[in-house]
This record gives structure tokens, C-alpha cells and sequence, in this order.
């Protein structure tokens, strides 16, 4: 009977140990991620071509090739194609793609390689002045920025992330949109602080010190996603705001066949910010629009890349709009930024960081654990007790 209480003790013990060794090693114990060979190329073929650049970032896996390309001839516009092969290359045909008369200025070769293609078009800005404090964006608007009429600087390039910056005729400011590519999973630096993936890239965009054009002004972004059936955003809702404070919503604009194996995703925080450094107080929030089929051929003629790509693709375009009725208007601090995820297949998805889940698995764990000392103490009086009773005591 002691040999089996002992047995009995000795497995609650390898149990427990068992526990704790496991626990640790879904905390801490680290994988390999998903990598992706970048090779970056500004203007493949020319030196500097007139009317913006052209940048191209091929992202090599095992066995495919994703193609970023992002360029600034006409209004800003981010295209990614996803190819089947690891040896897929990017022509180009400069005499077509600065015509801009008609498409296959631009090539993914061999054609027959891609799988999926999608791009995103920055088409206009839109200020309105919101003398009642609604954030309605129904009326008073101003005449809009056309962003294929904007002064863009060129690129600049700093290791996997280009900066364009473009200002207009009657204001000091700037309208910047910063685009990275990665090679791996990892998360940004600054708020929203985003999932990304190595199919993924990020674009930031912001105002910094553009002149308002009242005293109250709100603004507008329109955005164009092209190849794809864009037809639906999908509001994802979380219990935790560790990365993003205060955001507890992940906003995603998916295309029809978006999967694991193809299709594409826009994805963003309804947030922006106030200013470049943030503190809680300065986010702001922000909404969209529902997605509305558009013209292939108009977003060819706002953008060369486009014109150079597609011949006559299905187009849905959407609008996000930041601030809310009683938020400050932009005036009060001339600037704003939104950050959004462009990729291929599955949005990533957020979850609890080692930290939560450690503080989780205390705070759930240790009734278990003082559970199983409570029993290992048990066992261990049990046997005591028993091997006493066995003891020889001597008779009177």
C-alpha cells in the first residue's frame, strides 16, 4: 500500500514539472518565421525617368516571387504581383510607360507564372469645412486634391522603405506616403504598431503642415483597389489593445478570393494620429466609407502604373474620413497620419504577446499549481503516516 501511495506521488510530481516545462516553452520558446529574399531597384532600366520613379522590390520565397512596385508617375499607386516561380522578372518598356496610351508598358515575365495581382491607388484628398461639428462630410467641400496633379519628389530610399513627399501650389505643407517591405513577421515601431508579414508591406501616409482651407477643416482620403472584387470591408473586433491603446476594432478590405493561397487584403486600425510622435491623447478616429465598383479605365488615366499594367480592370474604391463630431480639427495641430497594410492571402492576425500570456498563465496557473502542492503534501503526510504504522513498537 506505501509502494503504490509513493508511485502515486512520484507521477503528480512528473505531471507538475511536466506542466511548468511546457507552459515555458509556449511562452518563450521561439520558431523560425517565414523569410523572403528583398532585392530592391529604382527605375530597372532607366536613370531618371521624367514625371516620378518607379520602384521595384522582389521579394523571393522558397518557391514564389512577390513583385512591389510603387511609383509616383501620376497619382501614387502600389501594385504587388505574386508569381508561382522564384525566377519571375519585371520588364520594362519606357517609350509605352511614359506615353501612357495604352497598357503592357509594364511586364511580369513569364506571364503565365503570376497567380494574383492587385494594386492601390491614391486618387484625391478631400477637405471640407465642418463649421457644425459633425464630421459629416456631406457638404462644404472644398475643390479637391488631385494627387496625379501633385509635385512629387523623387523617392527616397533607406534600406527596405521609400519616402515620397509632394507639396501644392498654395501651401508650405507636405502630403507624405512612406511604403516597407519586409522580409519576415514582425511589428512596426509606432503606432498603430501593425502585424506584418513577409506578404505583406506597410504604407504610411500623413499631412505635415499642409495650409487648411478653414478654420474647421476635416479630411477625406480616396482610395482605389484595382484587380480585384474589393466589394467588402470586414470589421474584426479584439479583447485586447496591447499594440494599438484604445483600439480594440482591426478594419480589413478583402478581396473575394482572399486565402491562404491567393487573393489580396487592405488592412488598418480606425485610428490617426495628431502628431509624428504620439501620445494617447492625439489619436483620433476614423472611418470608411462602403466600397463602390468604379472604372478600370479611370483609374488608368489617374495613374501611369496602372495604365502600364491592366488593360481594363474591375475597380472598387472607398473613402476614409478621419475625426469624429467634438474631435479637435485638423487646425489644431497640422497634422495627421494613417498607417495601412497592403498584401497577399490572409490578413495577419493579432494575439496576445508573451507578456499577456504570461501574466495569464499566473494568474489562471496558480490555483492549479497550489492544487497539485496541496496534493503532492498529502501524499507525502499519507506515507509518512503509513510507513509510522509500520514501524516496530515494543510491548510493555
Amino acid at each position: 500500500m506505501a509502494s503504490v501511495k509513493k508511485r502515486s506521488c512520484s507521477v503528480s510530481s512528473l505531471m507538475f514539472l511536466f506542466s511548468v516545462f511546457s507552459l515555458s516553452e509556449g511562452l518563450f520558446g521561439g520558431g523560425e518565421t517565414f523569410k523572403r529574399k528583398l532585392s530592391i531597384e529604382l527605375n530597372p532600366g532607366m536613370l531618371s525617368p521624367p514625371g516620378g520613379d518607379l520602384l521595384h522590390v522582389r521579394a523571393v520565397g522558397d518557391n514564389d516571387t512577390l513583385h512591389f512596385l510603387f511609383c509616383s508617375q501620376g497619382a501614387p499607386t502600389l501594385l504587388l504581383v505574386h508569381t508561382n516561380t522564384i525566377s519571375s522578372t519585371v520588364k520594362v518598356n519606357w517609350t509605352q510607360f511614359l506615353d501612357r496610351n495604352i497598357s503592357g508598358g509594364l511586364m511580369v515575365e513569364p506571364e503565365s507564372s503570376i497567380l494574383y495581382s492587385n494594386a492601390i491607388v491614391f486618387s484625391r484628398l478631400f477637405e471640407y469645412d465642418d463649421v457644425n461639428d459633425t464630421a459629416g462630410a456631406t457638404s462644404d467641400f472644398f475643390p479637391p486634391y488631385e494627387l496625379q496633379d501633385v509635385s512629387w519628389s523623387r523617392l527616397n530610399l533607406s534600406d527596405s522603405t521609400a519616402l515620397l513627399c509632394g507639396g501644392t501650389a498654395n501651401s508650405n505643407g507636405s502630403l507624405c506616403l512612406q511604403l516597407s517591405v519586409f522580409e519576415s513577421e514582425g511589428r512596426g515601431h509606432l503606432w498603430p504598431t501593425l502585424l506584418h508579414t513577409a506578404n505583406s508591406s506597410q504604407l504610411g501616409v500623413w499631412l505635415d503642415g499642409l495650409l487648411p482651407r478653414a478654420t474647421r477643416s476635416r479630411f477625406l482620403l480616396e482610395l482605389q483597389a484595382v484587380g480585384g472584387s474589393y466589394s467588402q470591408v470586414e470589421v474584426h473586433r479584439s479583447i485586447d489593445d496591447e499594440f494599438t491603446p484604445s483600439i480594440f476594432k482591426v478594419s480589413q478590405w478583402v478581396s473575394a478570393n482572399s486565402s491562404s493561397d491567393g487573393g489580396g487584403f487592405v488592412q488598418w486600425k480606425p485610428v490617426a494620429y495628431r502628431r509624428s510622435a504620439p501620445a494617447l491623447e492625439d489619436a483620433t478616429p476614423c472611418r470608411h466609407s462602403e466600397p463602390r465598383q468604379q472604372s478600370g479605365k479611370e483609374a488608368a488615366s489617374v495613374s501611369g502604373l496602372i495604365r502600364a499594367f491592366y488593360t481594363d480592370p474591375e475597380t472598387f474604391g472607398l473613402n476614409v474620413s478621419f475625426g469624429l463630431a467634438g474631435e479637435p480639427f485638423y487646425n489644431s495641430t497640422r497634422f495627421l497620419s494613417w498607417t495601412m497594410l497592403v498584401g497577399i492571402g490572409s490578413p495577419p492576425v493579432d494575439s496576445f504577446s508573451p507578456l499577456v500570456l504570461a501574466i495569464m498563465a499566473v494568474g489562471l496557473g496558480a490555483p492549479m499549481i497550489l492544487l497539485l502542492l496541496g496534493g503532492v503534501c498529502v501524499c507525502v503526510r499519507k506515507r509518512t503516516a503509513a510507513l509510522s504504522s509500520m514501524a516496530y513498537e515494543p510491548i510493555n
